[in-house]
């Protein structure tokens, strides 16, 4: 078997070919970033009958090539370029570093089954994640618009305005000042344009949120059945998950998530710590999802957060023990979802993972040592054996 790993660059990309079982460069190759060049890679790629690929970063600059592989029937694994730094690093030592040995070590950690995930057609979920990716930035440079609106009305308003202004607010008060200098002239021009850019803003925003839930319709997802998740929740959710199957039990997502506890031990001592890692956006997810159970007397994430509290646990704690349950029970809602439309869809689907989920109930039904969704029993634990691995 021989892995081709690749470093890709905007306008170029180098490809290195490793023998898997001993690890030893056999070839190395440079190709422009074009399709008559992604065609000579591949054509020098078939000489070596039994391959696979390895892109570094095949979400980012490797996305074109890697997206053009799977299209070819290659088989392609996405490499974080943290992992590649870390083989680097250890192999060769130093800090060196150049495309070809970035393509080398980019191929170590296919061939070693190390952080490579692999790379599937780019579908439906593709579409979530950029209307995911596209609110956030309207949101961001919203929230600059604003900022700049309110600087400039404290310098036209004894006081400024109330955070909570509106965009129509802003315009009735700027309807009401009568400038008296060529300073203030121009800063009242100035608000009015950041009044039109808020809102052709919110429009946008809105016409985002419509698209999402056209889109979550069409996903027939289970996950709005879930209290607290909506268009633009289930929208990241399924967005930024892509295949539940991809991960093999519902620990193994709450880790990639950030919703899992690190253990830290040393000789006959352990404790655990919060995760800062994962998936930032995917945490916050699933923090909006607790936050609003927990606004909401008699759901069954309240009463699991009022149960912790009662056993002695802070607020903190209490709801970091209610994400980790929720990470569970969204990982088999869409898995449950993943296999009957693989089911509907026939032959040729991916399998998903056994689990006696059903997806018409808000909870999946599971055994006693599977329950993902928070309850007042005291046996609802989830095991990582158990969870349809």
């Amino acid at each position: 078997m021989v892995v081709i790993g690749v470093d890709p660059h905007k306008s170029s990309h180098t490809a290195t070919a490793l023998d898997a079982g001993t690890h030893k460069t056999l070839e190395t190759v440079r190709v422009e970033a074009t399709l008559a060049e992604y065609r000579r890679l591949l054509s020098w790629a078939k000489r070596f009958t039994e391959r696979r690929w390895a892109v570094e970063n095949a979400r980012g600059l490797g996305r074109h090539l890697a997206q053009w592989l799977v299209a070819r029937g290659e088989t392609v694994a996405d490499v974080p370029a943290t992992a590649t730094a870390r083989v680097r690093e250890l192999s060769r030592g130093g800090r060196r570093k150049n495309d070809t040995l970035d393509a080398a070590a980019a191929a170590c950690v296919a061939a070693l089954h190390g952080d490579a995930a692999p790379v599937v057609a780019e579908d439906a979920s593709t579409v979530l994640a950029m209307l995911d990716e596209r609110r956030t930035n309207l949101t961001q440079q919203r929230t600059r618009t604003v900022n700049q609106l309110h600087a400039v009305l404290r310098e036209l308003l004894p006081g400024g305005a109330s955070t909570d202004l509106s965009a129509d607010q802003a315009a009735a008060a700027l309807s009401r000042i009568r400038p008296a200098s060529r300073v203030e002239h121009a800063r009242k021009d100035l608000a009015r344009d950041l009044v039109a850019d808020i809102r052709a803003l919110d429009a946008r925003l809105k016409a985002n949120k419509q698209h999402m839930q056209t889109s979550v319709a069409e996903s027939e997802t289970s996950l709005t059945a879930i209290i607290g998740v909506g268009p633009v929740v289930a929208t990241r959710l399924l967005g930024r998950t892509a295949r539940a199957s991809r991960f093999p039990t519902a620990s193994t997502f709450a880790a990639y998530t950030g919703v899992a506890p690190i253990e830290i031990a040393s000789g006959d001592k352990a404790r655990h710590r919060l995760s800062r890692q994962g998936d930032r956006k995917l945490n916050n997810a699933l923090h909006t999802i607790a936050l609003t159970q927990v606004r909401m007397p008699g759901t069954r994430g309240r009463l699991y957060y009022d149960r912790k509290i009662a056993e002695g646990k802070t607020h903190n704690e209490a709801m970091r023990a209610l994400k980790r349950r929720l990470a569970d029970h969204v990982w088999h809602v869409m898995l449950a979802d993943e296999r009957r439309q693989t089911q509907a869809a026939g032959p040729g689907g991916h399998p998903g993972a056994t689990l006696t989920s059903s997806a018409a109930d808000s909870t999946p039904t599971a055994s006693s040592s599977e329950k993902s969704l928070p309850g007042p029993t005291e046996d609802d634990l989830t095991h990582p054996d158990e969870s349809g691995s």
